[in-house]
């Protein structure tokens, strides 16, 4: 896992499960919505139309992010 994205995404899973302790299923549903907010921080950019603003997240970054945690 080279990329420094994919890095702050897994510390920030693993910083949840070790700080939180991993008791049940409620503390992994906790660490996936933390790690989810840090993927949307991380990955978001913004388009801009007609006077609408969208936080968009590219679906191919997610496969890339899913493949560099896989390595």
């Amino acid at each position: 896992m080279n990329d420094d994205k994919a890095q702050k995404i897994w510390k920030a899973f693993c910083g949840e499960l070790i700080d939180n302790g991993v008791k049940d299923s409620e503390d992994v549903r906790q660490a996936l919505a933390t790690v989810l907010r840090e993927i949307a921080n991380e990955y978001q950019y913004y388009h801009f139309a007609e006077e609408v603003e969208d936080m968009i997240i590219d679906a191919r970054v997610l496969y890339e992010l899913a493949d560099q945690l896989d390595t």
